[in-house]
Protein backbone atom coordinates (compact mmCIF):
# COMPACT_ATOMS: atom_id res chain seq x y z
CA UNK A 1 0.00 0.00 0.00
CA UNK A 2 1.28 3.68 -0.70
CA UNK A 3 -0.10 7.00 -0.81
CA UNK A 4 1.89 9.79 -2.51
CA UNK A 5 2.00 13.51 -1.99
CA UNK A 6 4.00 16.36 -4.06
CA UNK A 7 4.12 19.91 -2.14
CA UNK A 8 6.31 22.50 -3.72
CA UNK A 9 8.11 25.62 -2.08
CA UNK A 10 10.92 27.27 -2.56
CA UNK A 11 14.27 28.78 -1.08
CA UNK A 12 15.29 31.84 0.85
CA UNK A 13 18.61 33.74 1.36
CA UNK A 14 18.34 33.00 4.81
CA UNK A 15 18.40 29.56 4.89
CA UNK A 16 20.84 28.32 6.84
CA UNK A 17 20.20 24.55 7.00
CA UNK A 18 22.06 23.96 10.05
CA UNK A 19 19.95 22.58 12.78
CA UNK A 20 21.18 19.19 13.60
CA UNK A 21 17.42 17.18 14.90
CA UNK A 22 15.03 18.37 12.01
CA UNK A 23 14.47 20.00 8.82
CA UNK A 24 11.26 22.11 7.72
CA UNK A 25 9.30 23.16 4.90
CA UNK A 26 6.52 26.00 5.71
CA UNK A 27 3.72 28.08 3.97
CA UNK A 28 4.93 31.03 5.76
CA UNK A 29 6.52 33.73 3.35
CA UNK A 30 9.65 34.64 5.37
CA UNK A 31 12.42 33.53 7.69
CA UNK A 32 14.88 34.95 9.66
CA UNK A 33 18.16 33.53 10.92
CA UNK A 34 16.78 32.14 13.90
CA UNK A 35 14.77 29.16 11.24
CA UNK A 36 18.11 27.29 10.66
CA UNK A 37 15.95 24.30 10.38
CA UNK A 38 13.90 25.79 7.38
CA UNK A 39 14.68 24.58 4.00
CA UNK A 40 11.77 26.00 2.22
CA UNK A 41 8.85 28.23 2.55
CA UNK A 42 6.05 29.04 0.38
CA UNK A 43 4.67 25.90 0.40
CA UNK A 44 1.35 25.25 -1.50
CA UNK A 45 0.38 23.12 2.00
CA UNK A 46 1.49 22.01 5.67
CA UNK A 47 0.51 18.99 7.34
CA UNK A 48 -3.36 19.78 7.49
CA UNK A 49 -3.48 20.39 3.74
CA UNK A 50 -2.34 16.68 2.74
CA UNK A 51 -5.36 14.28 1.64
CA UNK A 52 -6.63 11.93 4.23
CA UNK A 53 -5.77 8.97 2.40
CA UNK A 54 -2.37 10.12 2.74
CA UNK A 55 -2.84 11.04 6.51
CA UNK A 56 -4.12 7.64 7.18
CA UNK A 57 -1.30 5.84 5.58
CA UNK A 58 1.05 7.96 7.71
CA UNK A 59 -0.65 7.06 11.43
CA UNK A 60 0.67 3.94 11.68
CA UNK A 61 4.28 3.02 13.47
CA UNK A 62 4.84 0.79 10.22
CA UNK A 63 4.88 2.75 7.90
CA UNK A 64 8.19 4.40 6.20
CA UNK A 65 8.16 7.69 4.60
CA UNK A 66 10.52 8.00 1.89
CA UNK A 67 11.08 12.24 1.24
CA UNK A 68 12.61 13.12 -2.39
CA UNK A 69 13.48 16.71 -2.57
CA UNK A 70 14.45 17.93 -5.55
CA UNK A 71 15.82 21.85 -6.58
CA UNK A 72 17.54 23.14 -9.87
CA UNK A 73 18.90 19.67 -10.99
CA UNK A 74 19.98 18.68 -7.25
CA UNK A 75 17.94 15.26 -5.36
CA UNK A 76 18.06 14.46 -1.71
CA UNK A 77 16.55 11.27 -0.56
CA UNK A 78 15.46 10.86 3.30
CA UNK A 79 14.20 7.78 5.04
CA UNK A 80 11.75 8.27 8.11
CA UNK A 81 9.29 6.54 9.76
CA UNK A 82 5.02 7.21 10.56
CA UNK A 83 3.72 6.92 13.34
CA UNK A 84 0.09 6.30 15.55
CA UNK A 85 0.69 9.73 17.73
CA UNK A 86 0.34 11.69 14.20
CA UNK A 87 -2.36 14.35 14.41
CA UNK A 88 -1.04 15.66 10.86
CA UNK A 89 -3.18 18.82 11.63
CA UNK A 90 -0.76 21.60 11.35
CA UNK A 91 -1.75 24.34 9.13
CA UNK A 92 1.96 26.10 7.75
CA UNK A 93 4.65 23.29 8.70
CA UNK A 94 5.64 20.34 8.45
CA UNK A 95 8.66 19.34 10.59
CA UNK A 96 10.95 16.03 9.99
CA UNK A 97 12.87 14.64 13.09
CA UNK A 98 15.51 12.22 13.83
CA UNK A 99 13.72 11.98 17.23
CA UNK A 100 10.48 10.35 17.89
CA UNK A 101 8.78 13.55 19.12
CA UNK A 102 5.37 14.06 17.75
CA UNK A 103 3.05 17.26 17.40
CA UNK A 104 0.88 18.48 14.99
CA UNK A 105 3.77 19.55 12.44
CA UNK A 106 5.81 16.19 12.32
CA UNK A 107 5.32 14.35 9.63
CA UNK A 108 8.68 12.12 9.96
CA UNK A 109 9.90 10.37 12.76
CA UNK A 110 13.62 8.86 12.92
CA UNK A 111 14.63 11.08 9.91
CA UNK A 112 17.93 9.66 8.23
CA UNK A 113 18.69 13.03 7.49
CA UNK A 114 17.89 16.74 8.82
CA UNK A 115 18.56 20.03 8.02
CA UNK A 116 22.54 19.60 8.87
CA UNK A 117 23.34 16.84 6.69
CA UNK A 118 21.51 17.91 3.21
CA UNK A 119 23.87 18.25 0.54
CA UNK A 120 25.08 21.75 0.57
CA UNK A 121 24.43 21.92 -3.35
CA UNK A 122 21.00 21.87 -2.67
CA UNK A 123 21.12 24.06 0.64
CA UNK A 124 22.97 27.21 -1.40
CA UNK A 125 20.04 26.71 -4.53
CA UNK A 126 18.01 26.75 -1.71
CA UNK A 127 19.59 30.32 -0.67
CA UNK A 128 19.38 32.20 -4.11
CA UNK A 129 15.26 31.05 -3.77
CA UNK A 130 15.28 28.37 -6.40
CA UNK A 131 12.07 26.51 -6.44
CA UNK A 132 11.98 22.88 -4.95
CA UNK A 133 10.12 19.83 -5.65
CA UNK A 134 9.13 17.76 -2.28
CA UNK A 135 7.50 14.42 -3.36
CA UNK A 136 6.42 12.07 -0.21
CA UNK A 137 5.86 8.31 -0.52
CA UNK A 138 4.35 6.76 2.67
CA UNK A 139 4.53 3.13 2.35
CA UNK A 140 2.95 0.59 4.45
CA UNK A 141 3.76 -3.32 4.88
CA UNK A 142 0.81 -5.54 2.52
Amino acid sequence: MEATEIIRCRGHPLVLGTHPTTFEVTCEDHLTASGNCIIGIGADRGCAGLSPEFKSMLAHDDTILKTRLECNGVLAEIRSFGSSQMTLDHPTDMVWRKSTFVCGRTIGIQSDAVALTLPRDLVRNLVLGNEMTVTLAAMRPG
